[in-house]
């Protein structure tokens, strides 16, 4: 194995740009004997009209060379994209588009750029989106074309998913044009029908007569007789690489006509046998060099030299641009260049036939120019193509970090997926990459093989010196003992394991070294999570707060945001809405400054402040928050924070009286969560969500799926699932069960001042006195909750409980007449902020009803419970099936019944309706 320096993260990332910029977003030159085709311009100019250009043939049709010519004829801008295998990682494809966009609009790569990572995006709409905003913001003097060359290299559904996002809501004035050899898996044919789409295929790129005439006898340097143009013309069928290698073999040849007699057959056999007669007809000297160099996919003076031992490179490729030999400029400069694609392959398979035990040494010699050089990629695939499993392994550690902080995840897990899985095995820093890869993903289950191998590995094996591209600072795999540790404890804060958290984050900390912040900043923050499991609030308050210092004195912006997602949890769990929104405000304005594009972690901070407007009825600017911060959040690989936008936007839809629109977010929330203790969470918030649409059945078949009891000890973490146990023993009518657990889990946090939760607690505590008929203990419950939510804004916690809670509060109003109710401290603006949140149409319904049923007259107040039966009552529903839906039994049902009569003094149903709409309790 071959070990070069390390190229500092910086000088990376410059070399991979340089590189780029030179071979990727130039307009590939035309190699001499190009023949220009008028025709096939102007059906490219007709096509645009429709947004969307596709060229589709196979190899060898002169997709690339029309394209080319035409934008350099063309009277609009053109962002070129020459495509690689590489491409397939997301964030390397639009990162390579931005920068294509940004030749033509500077500026757009410095503001969507930090869109791309680090981390690596979980979705890429969100990018595309600010992309397209940014674009449709452009002046429209000009119309702007990006080419996508080349795009049959790339299989990566993410790519294609994004690319068709961007095809849908193309922005005025840009136009999208696609050379493929295979139709790309986008939704052609719904484009076609739109009239979106305009198509170029194999049939119309075949060369006239005239055309083909022109081509022979430019690539021949000669005239060439009308019937062997003809013949040549019919035999290739208009097939330009066949056209190309025809018209080479055929300087200097005396017997044209023999020559063309000589072929026949598929274009396969045809250029093979063409290609033979070109190299033939070349030098030693000009052999030697083509197959020597066909190893490579781009060319420079430079890297030819390194791969033939040769001092001659740059010359050598312009003598063989200027024979015809099928190389692109793909600069302005003639610096770098590339082969067709076809004749590369024939090259190489000629190399291999005659050279085979030359192929290894080229590839190796690559490998070292491409290390040195900071060409990570090209490094890794040279490794590989040389035999050297062991070397590209080593390049793959030594360039994690350095992929890992500029989002190109899927990059890392390619050069894994082909190193064999026995040499993976026995690698530490392999094993610590693909567990790491699991953890982003969520995958717990796949995250804990390759810790464990990695521990066993470790303990097994000195561990060898090691030097990151991105630099000490910014490397998780520099100490293996602090990596094992923080990954464990990342695994542990997945599966809600508090202690292991915090045991873990521990042991990291004992064994971090000076000067490795990207490792130390990561283990605090998994201390205050540890503490944040344990329901220890303040403690886990002073641990991110630190962390958000540190991070925010090194620009860390990312880990900002996760510092506020989990900050403004403990700021809103321990009752503080406005700390909480000074957070979020505060993040904001570090990671989506004025003037250029938001960072995806201030889709964090945005989540946050649509959560604390929800809390505060502000429906409207929660709902502005929040569509903004979900279309960020969909960029990051850290999904809760996604996860709790769509549950927030969720009740948004309830409370605005769109119940299946609600379902429908909670339900995307699900697919989005990542981890077993956030997706419970979810679930949860779903049940609850269920049994605020009237739909108990459902919610009690979750509670028993989760294996919940009344009679449980609940740790911090598992709260919000017995909130809604609590909801559900409530709605089945047994308040005897539901006060046990609130009362447990109330003097739980009282002894840690969560006081967030002791509000709601508490507003669920005076719900189940109520069904109960404790009327006094009902209105003192709920008055203390509101004691403690008023000063905050809590509004939503009261109002979200629906016609039980408005029932509630309507005695509350009636009962502020009284020297016991007055001294209970419940500001009257308060309450009426709180009521005035029945606002729905159903809401407010069940808060007249609330209001009513507080009405004199009356020997006894209706319970919530009754209030109910009374509304099914009055519908005409038979007793069996006012019990099915409240799930409770026909005793309880007709128990109800009962008492209903006999507060409202009626001899049967009829009676009790009629005289319960004299008092105004129902419509």
């Amino acid at each position: 194995m071959t070990k070069r320096p390390a190229a500092a993260g910086s000088e990376f990332a410059a070399a991979e740009r340089d590189v780029l910029l030179a071979t990727k977003l130039h307009v590939p030159g035309l190699r001499p004997g190009f023949v220009p085709r008028p025709r096939l311009a102007d059906r490219l100019d007709e096509g645009l009209g429709r947004g969307f250009v596709l060229v589709c043939a196979p190899a060898g049709f002169g997709k690339t060379a029309l394209l080319a010519d035409w934008a350099r004829c063309g009277r609009w801008p053109v962002a070129w994209l020459s495509l690689d295998a590489g491409d397939n990682d997301p964030a390397r494809f639009w990162r390579h588009a931005v920068a294509a966009l940004d030749g033509v609009y500077p500026g757009i790569g410095e503001r969507v750029g930090p869109l791309l990572g680090p981390p690596t995006p979980s979705s890429f709409e969100g990018l595309v989106m600010a992309l397209i905003n940014e674009l449709a913001a452009q002046p429209r003097a000009d119309e702007v074309l990006l080419v996508l060359d080349d795009y049959h290299l790339v299989g990566s559904e993410p790519v294609h998913a994004s690319v068709g996002f961007l095809l849908e809501h193309l922005p005025p004035g840009l136009h999208v044009v696609l050379a493929s050899r295979a139709d790309p898996p986008l939704a052609l044919a719904r484009l076609r029908a739109r009239g979106q789409l305009a198509e170029v295929r194999a049939g119309e790129l075949r060369f006239t007569a005239g055309e083909a005439a022109v081509m022979l006898r430019e690539a021949a340097g000669a005239d060439l007789p009308d019937a062997a143009v003809a013949a040549l013309a019919a035999r290739t069928e208009g097939w330009a690489s066949g056209l190309q290698l025809a018209g080479l073999s055929l300087r200097g040849r005396a017997d044209v006509a023999g020559f063309v007699a000589a072929f026949t057959g598929s274009h396969r056999y045809v250029l093979d046998y063409l290609a033979e007669e070109v190299l033939d007809g070349q030098t030693e000297q000009m052999r030697a060099f083509l197959l020597e160099t066909s190893v490579l996919e781009r060319l420079s003076g430079e890297l030819c030299d390194a791969v033939t031992g040769r001092s001659d490179g740059q010359a050598m490729l312009e003598q063989v641009e200027r024979a015809g030999l099928f190389l692109v400029p793909l600069d302005e400069v003639r610096g770098w260049w590339r082969y067709h694609h076809l004749f590369a392959d024939l090259l190489r398979a000629r190399l291999k036939q005659q050279q085979p035990d030359r192929v290894a040494a080229l590839h190796r010699a690559a490998a070292t120019w491409s290390d040195e050089h900071g060409l990570a990629d090209d490094a890794v695939q040279h490794a590989l193509a040389a035999g050297d499993a062991v070397w590209a392994a080593w390049l793959t550690e030594r360039h994690f970090d350095a992929l890992l902080l500029r989002g190109e995840g899927a990059t890392i897990q390619r050069w894994l997926a082909t190193l064999p899985a026995e040499l993976i095995r026995s690698r530490l820093r392999l094993l610590l990459a693909q567990a790491w890869l699991a953890l982003t993903g969520g995958d717990v289950e796949g995250a804990g093989a390759p810790l464990d191998a990695a521990e066993r590995v470790f303990a097994d094996a000195a561990d060898e010196a090691f030097e990151p591209s991105a630099g000490i600072a910014g490397s998780l795999l520099v100490n293996v003992p602090a990596a094992i540790a923080l990954f464990r404890a990342d695994l542990a804060r997945l599966r809600g394991d508090a202690e292991g958290t915090a045991a873990y984050a521990t042991q990291a900390l004992a064994v971090i070294g000076e000067g490795e912040r990207l490792l130390d900043s990561a283990t605090r923050l998994h201390l205050a999570w540890a503490e944040w499991l344990r329901g220890r609030l303040e403690d886990a308050e002073r641990a991110v707060s630190s962390s958000i210092a540190q991070w925010q004195a090194s620009s860390q912006l990312t880990l900002i945001g996760w510092g506020c997602h989990l900050l403004g949890q403990v700021q809103r769990a321990q009752g503080r809405l406005d700390a909480a929104q000074r957070t979020y405000q505060q993040t904001l304005e570090i990671t989506a400054p004025p003037g250029r594009a938001a960072l995806p972690a201030a889709g964090i901070a945005n989540v946050g402040l649509a959560e604390v407007a929800y809390q505060r009825n502000g429906l409207d600017a929660a709902l502005r928050y929040v569509t903004d911060g979900i279309a960020l959040c969909r960029q990051l690989n850290f999904t809760p924070p996604l996860a709790a936008g769509l549950v927030t936007l969720a009740w948004i839809r309830q409370a605005t009286g769109d119940p299946a629109g609600a379902l429908d977010a909670i339900a995307e929330a699900e697919r989005a969560a990542v981890g077993p203790r956030l997706l419970n969470q979810i679930l949860a918030q779903r049940a609850r969500l269920l049994l605020a649409q009237g739909d108990i059945a459902a919610a009690v078949r979750w509670t028993k799926e989760r294996g919940l009891a009344a009679d449980d000890e609940p740790a911090y973490p598992g709260e919000p699932e017995y909130l809604v146990l609590a909801r559900v023993l409530l709605a089945r009518d047994h308040p005897g069960a539901a006060l046990a657990l609130l009362e447990r889990l109330h003097a739980a946090a009282v002894s840690q001042d969560r006081a967030g939760s002791v509000i709601e607690i508490q507003a669920l505590q005076a719900l189940v006195f109520a069904a109960a008929g404790e009327e006094t203990a009902a209105v003192d419950a709920v008055a203390g909750a509101l004691i403690l939510a008023c000063p905050q804004g809590y509004v939503r916690v009261f109002a979200d409980e629906g016609p039980p809670m408005a029932a509630l509060l309507g005695r509350l109003v009636a009962a502020q007449r009284t020297e016991q109710a007055a001294a209970s401290g419940v500001e009257l603006g308060c309450l009426a902020r709180v009521l005035r949140a029945f606002g729905g149409k159903d809401a407010m319904e069940g808060s007249r009803r609330g209001a009513a049923a507080a009405v004199p007259g009356l020997v006894e107040q209706l319970t919530a419970r009754e209030l109910e039966v009374l509304a099914l009552l009055a519908a005409g529903t038979p007793n069996p099936r006012i019990a099915e839906q409240l799930v409770v039994s026909l005793d309880t049902v007709k128990k109800h019944v009962s008492h209903l009569l006999g507060k409202l003094g009626a001899a049967n149903r009829t009676e009790a309706v009629a005289r319960a709409r004299q008092h105004g309790l129902i419509p």
